[in-house]
């Protein structure tokens, strides 16, 4: 186990890192969250061109129950200022349709309009009212001139809708004819709730791959409904997970590292960090060592703690059976595995390699929780992951 000395000399590395990185011109402006706490959230990635005069119609499924509801919308990849002329917020009926007498206007800083800068994000004004939990909600909104690189996050696992012209007011859905799977510019929700959160920081398992699509039937998903029926002080989650996601190198989105601040500590209300990533870096035969993913894992735990978190370490899935497995590529998730198990510096363990993996072949998912490509769970997986987390390592009563 690492002891305190060391925690405390690497967390004075980290802080002085982040007084290098502030001083240094950003890419991505991070804003300040509001008060409140997040109640969906989703990470930002490029995800091709933005069209003008578009409009998304865009489904997102609540955790935390609240009141005030307010939005976040993203331009953090974007190469010029995008502006919104017009956002709603209501409540889904069925399909593109709205819930009569839902759908309300939102505004920013009293403007029913606002321009993001490039790299930057945008809160809107709380909308009054109570937001339950477990809504569909449904935000919509238009871009008059769009262009350039388009922010949003692609594998939605959730049917949107989209048209060209401003009918961000209709409650009906007569003009929202086209269906997408992808979320655009929007990437949180949070609401004025006594109550903190949990940030989901993952890859395409944390993303729902391989789960039923319009269901809510992801991981994280599980565990929110498991928290509303709990006595914990934490009952939001943001599902902060890309496919393809890695915690060292760019590629599928930014790394972990490198999208912490903006996806994960960012968010209002957050008490834990819920770290679970590292079988893209493994799989991917780039060369990286166990010792480079411990030393990753460990740079996400004390930036996390330095922005007064705590983090909760999940063990890498078996993924034997899918294309890139090899036996070294397993040593390397076992030596991993092993320090997120063992090390101490986490403020609790989730074990999901202990729970996803067959009895008779430990380097192989069990196929009853297997989606099909021996990488990803199903449904079933999915639930399963949900149940193994102790709710009460949530909380983070240390903190």
């Amino acid at each position: 186990m690492t002891g305190r000395p060391a925690r405390t000399v690497r967390l004075l590395v980290v802080t002085l890192m982040a007084a290098v990185l502030q001083a240094a011109p950003a890419r991505a402006a991070v804003q300040s969250p509001p008060d409140g706490v997040v109640t969906w959230g989703a990470s930002a990635d490029r995800i091709g061109e933005a069209v003008a005069d578009r409009g998304y119609r865009m489904v997102v499924h609540t955790s935390v129950a609240g009141r005030d509801p307010r939005i976040r919308l993203s331009n953090a990849f974007g190469d010029r200022p995008v502006t919104f002329d017009s956002v709603y917020a209501g409540i889904q009926k069925e399909g593109a349709e709205l819930v009569r007498r839902t759908n309300r206007r939102l505004t920013f800083d009293g403007s029913t309009s606002v321009t993001v800068p490039p790299g930057a994000t945008a809160y809107s004004d709380p909308l009054p009212g109570r937001l339950p939990a477990g809504s569909d909600l449904v935000v919509s909104v238009h871009t008059p001139d769009a262009a350039g690189p388009l922010t949003g996050h692609w594998m939605a696992m959730q049917t949107s809708y989209a048209t060209q012209g401003d009918h961000t007011a209709e409650e009906g859905g007569a003009h929202w004819t086209e269906t997408v799977g992808s979320w655009f510019y929007l990437d949180a929700v949070s609401v004025r709730a006594d109550a903190g959160a949990v940030v989901a920081l993952g890859d395409s398992i944390t993303d729902g791959w391989q789960s039923t699509t319009d269901v809510n039937r992801r991981w994280p998903d599980y565990l929110a409904r498991r928290l509303q029926k709990s006595q914990n002080v934490v009952k939001g989650v943001a599902n902060e997970g890309i496919s393809g996601n890695k915690v060292l190198a760019d590629g599928a989105g930014h790394s972990a590292l490198n999208r912490l601040d903006r996806d994960v500590l960012s968010q209002p209300g957050v008490r834990t960090v819920f770290l679970f990533e590292g079988v893209n870096d493994i799989k991917a035969h780039t060369g990286v060592t166990a010792q480079d993913l411990i030393d990753g894992h460990r740079e996400i735990v004390d930036r996390a703690h330095a922005a007064g978190t705590c983090v909760v370490g999940a063990t890498i899935a078996p993924f034997k059976g899918w294309s890139e497995w090899d036996p070294a590529a397993e040593a390397v998730r076992q030596e991993v595995n092993s320090f997120i198990r063992d090390s101490g510096e986490f403020d609790a363990v989730t074990d999901f390699d202990r729970i996803l993996r067959s009895p008779y072949d430990r380097e192989r998912m069990l196929p009853a929780l297997d989606g099909g490509d021996h990488i990803h769970p199903n449904d079933k997986g999915m639930q399963a992951m949900a149940d193994a987390v102790d709710l009460r390592s949530l909380d983070c009563p240390d903190r």
